[in-house]
């Protein structure tokens, strides 16, 4: 690994995020929040943190993808403590281990949160917390990748190590016009989402907020309520669909926009991701209808779909406490907080197309145990899919599997019950928000301990990251092929005494 080319690069996005805490200062003035120094304060605090990086460590030629791993972990790491300052320095936060578990919450798109009362906090501040969202949903890396050139060598390491799912597309010869295709996407679907709630009576400030929320599947709302603070229809449907949306691949939104909605259709892992939902809602819909749990069929039927792909999508706004629903629901739901989006989406969990290709591959392994000369290939659509790749859904499976048990111990272990530890790991680590008990859509983890709360901040990253990312820098190989980063003023002072020599 490059040490000094990571520090760097970690440098100069502290500087993109920097001038991002900016942002919220309009709204700032707007509603004479008293927020403007602190923002100001954070930003300048990034500022310097950047720029000693910059002026530290020489930038190197080529990244490979061992430094990819480092910047995409790294970076989120830093920018979420960077993100946290606001929380912490403003008092709304009086805990910084608190303050670091919203940031990264609001970050890795997850929307859980230790705020007990949301509504209280100022305008800016409730901004911040949406744009983290925002900003988390695409990728710090891939917005970066978008807008500065200077990190086009080692693009693509960057955009592997942090982009979701088994396999990335590439939708343009250069890695930074498929970043800046992407974000353009992102972007034009935000606008539409925003511009299509105020037809609906919200507000531009919260339409515009829970806009970032909803297009990142986060779930972050300016409400204690959640979206049950709008009780309209309209509302909740149009939230309803581009949650939906959100959880597609955008590189198939893009092929839409340029062959058609037939594209839609066309791709097998969408197909899936939809006959998952409807199938979800319809069983859910039918065992609350049957058990009285709703009296109005039309209720049940909104607040069904709407926690549905509030929680397949992993993006945790609510309408109703579905905590209160049968266990059947709750167990189907749960199931669903492991599932996720599809891959390339902006939502969490193990992704559908893993789901899609291990349920193939099951299937595969039967039909051998009937017909074992048979020679059958796995494919996705009408593409085969490699050997290798399969080999490493298998192997993330394993790791999962393995990094739920282990966080879930850890947090039991601190006094959590079984209920609330390992559904607030499922809700961490799947990015989703909400867990069941006393992490459930009506409650929040300000009472878990300080421990467990830095366990489910890590589990977060990991999540975000689809754990490979990030399990790679604990491995003791890994840091053994680190080189000593190269600092300038070393150079500059090797340079000088190695001038006599070179003039004689």
């Amino acid at each position: 690994m490059r040490t000094g080319g990571v520090f760097n690069l970690l440098g100069k996005l502290l500087l993109i995020l920097s001038m991002m805490l900016l942002t919220p200062v309009p709204f700032s003035v707007y509603y004479h929040d008293g927020m403007i120094p602190i923002f100001f304060l954070c930003s300048a605090c990034g500022l310097v943190a950047g720029g000693l990086l910059i002026a530290a460590f020489l930038p190197e030629k080529e990244l490979g993808y061992r430094d990819g791993f480092a910047i995409v972990t790294f970076s989120w790491l830093v920018l979420a403590l960077l993100g946290a300052l606001p929380y912490y320095l403003s008092g709304a936060i009086p805990s910084f281990v608190d303050a670091l578990f919203e940031s990264m919450s609001g970050f890795t798109t997850t929307g859980s949160t230790i705020l007990t009362d949301i509504e209280v906090l100022p305008k800016s501040l409730l901004f911040w917390r949406a744009m983290t969202h925002w900003l988390g949903g695409m990728g710090i890396i891939v917005l970066a990748l978008a807008i500065l050139p200077l990190l086009g060598i080692g693009g693509m390491q960057l955009f592997q190590a942090e982009a979701p799912g088994p396999t990335k597309d590439r939708l343009a010869p250069r890695i930074q016009d498929t970043a800046r295709i992407l974000w353009s996407v992102y972007v034009a679907m935000t606008a539409v989402e925003t511009v299509l709630l105020m037809l609906g009576g919200v507000d531009f400030f919260n339409a515009l907020t829970h806009s970032f929320s909803t297009l990142a599947t986060g779930g972050f709302s300016n409400f204690n309520a959640s979206i049950a603070h709008y009780p309209s229809p309209y509302i909740q449907l149009v939230i309803i669909l581009f949650m939906f949306l959100a959880g597609v691949n955008f590189s198939l939104h893009f092929l839409v926009l340029r062959q058609g909605i037939r594209s839609y259709w066309h791709s097998e892992e969408f197909r899936f991701y939809l006959a998952l939902i409807l199938t979800a809602a319809m069983l859910i819909f039918s065992v609350n209808q049957a058990t009285g749990t709703y009296t109005h069929m039309g209720r049940n039927l909104l607040d069904v779909l709407f926690q549905v792909v509030s929680v397949m999508t992993t993006t945790g706004f609510g309408t109703a406490d579905f905590d209160a629903w049968p266990p059947f629901c709750r167990v189907f739901l749960v199931s669903l907080m492991f599932v996720g989006g599809c891959a390339g989406s902006t939502g969490g969990g193990i992704k559908v197309v893993r789901l899609l290709l291990f349920f193939k591959y099951a299937v595969s392994q039967l039909h051998k145990l009937v017909h074992p000369r048979q020679v059958e290939s796995i494919k996705l659509g009408k593409t085969r899919v490699p050997q290798e790749v399969m080999i490493a859904i298998l192997s993330f499976f394993a790791i999962y599997l393995a990094f739920f048990l282990a966080a879930s111990l850890i947090v039991t272990s601190l006094g959590v019950d079984i209920i609330t530890g390992p559904t607030a790991v499922i809700a961490t680590l799947n990015n989703i928000g909400p867990g069941l008990a006393m992490v459930g859509p009506t409650q929040n983890f300000a009472h878990l301990p300080a421990l467990a709360k830095l366990v489910l901040t890590f589990c977060m990253l990991a999540g975000r990251l689809e754990l490979y990312t990030v399990v790679i820098l604990l491995t003791p190989g890994y840091w053994r092929a680190a080189r000593r980063p190269l600092l300038r003023w070393k150079q500059h002072h090797g340079n000088t005494l190695a001038q006599p020599a070179n003039t004689k």
